[in-house]
């Protein structure tokens, strides 16, 4: 299967009118011919083009995903490509509850890159999780307009403490709880716990479902990726090696055939060549071609 240098190569051959669209489409398809299972690419250009609110997770996205499923043989499972950086809880707990009541639990998650944040919580409602080498999950903790929501937290509880330790460091204090709004600290924790919840949920009913000892094994990858004080870092990367240690069904992209390793890459790249020559910011799209393509308009 071609490489980046050769899917560009191939798209600059087709010509002017939609190349782009007629070889990740032809590569898709392929994947659904070599593995017999439903193929979706939930994917995001988040990294062609930074900060556009519409590369992220949002309500918008179901419909996406009812017009790729829609006429689906769904005996058949699905393999879900997944390529984003995150985005809003809620809306990720209803696609995930949406391909759950379709598929049931096959769904296998596909990861050729990133699945940041609430990519990474849908990622945990598969079966099992495809990675290369090169690919990456990472930390769930819930964040407030870029801001940690299990940060906020630890620091109100260090606040409390230094007050009751010394009451000289109220002042200081006033000035950085000040600047929460009412509510702020409870949303938090409400955040904390439902990013918590929906992966404990998935991950019982999904990749650990009949397993012994899955009480444990779920506790510590919730640990391990939601623990700010233990990551350090929303942006934080975590490669597959990693994932395997913490307890995730994790299938290596390299121990997969040789075939099947090159299409999941061949249609990533297919995936970022589009992103880097077109205005679209986000396409959720099926093997048969059925799409739905947000684009954004630079101003």
């Amino acid at each position: 299967m071609p490489n980046w240098n050769e899917v560009l190569i191939e798209i600059e051959k087709e010509g002017t009118e939609g190349p782009v669209d007629r070889i990740r489409r032809k590569y898709l398809k392929k994947l659904f011919e070599k593995t017999g299972r439903n193929v979706i690419a939930f994917y995001s250009g988040w990294l062609q083009k930074p900060n556009v609110f519409s590369a992220f997770i949002n309500d918008n996205d179901m419909n996406g995903f009812m017009t790729t499923i829609h006429q689906m043989d769904k005996s058949k499972g699905v393999d879900l490509l997944l390529h984003t950086p995150g985005g809003d809880l809620a809306a990720t707990e209803s696609i995930v509850g949406y391909l759950r009541k379709i598929f049931d639990i096959d769904i296998r998650i596909i990861v050729p890159h990133l699945a940041m944040s609430a990519g990474t919580i849908m990622a945990c409602a598969g079966k099992e999780i495809i990675m290369g080498k090169h690919s990456n999950l990472g930390p769930i903790d819930p964040q407030f307009n870029g801001i940690s929501a299990e940060g906020v937290v630890e620091e109100f509880a260090r606040a409390k403490k230094e007050i009751q330790d010394n009451q000289n460091t109220i002042p200081i204090w006033q000035v950085i709880i000040g600047k929460y709004h009412p509510t702020f600290i409870g949303d938090c924790e409400k955040a904390i716990r439902l990013s918590k919840k929906m992966v404990r949920g998935w991950l019982k009913t999904g990749m650990f479902k009949n397993k012994t000892n899955s009480g444990y094994k779920i506790a510590n990858i919730i640990k391990r990726l939601s623990s700010h004080k233990e990551t350090g870092s929303h942006a934080r990367h975590i490669p597959a090696d990693v994932c395997v240690k913490i307890g995730l069904n994790v299938v290596m992209l390299e121990t997969l055939d040789k075939e099947l390793q090159d299409l999941i890459l061949t249609v990533h790249h297919s995936f970022i060549h589009t992103f880097a020559s077109t205005p679209a910011i986000k396409i959720i799209e099926n093997h048969t071609g059925r799409a739905m393509v947000i684009h954004h308009l630079a101003k």
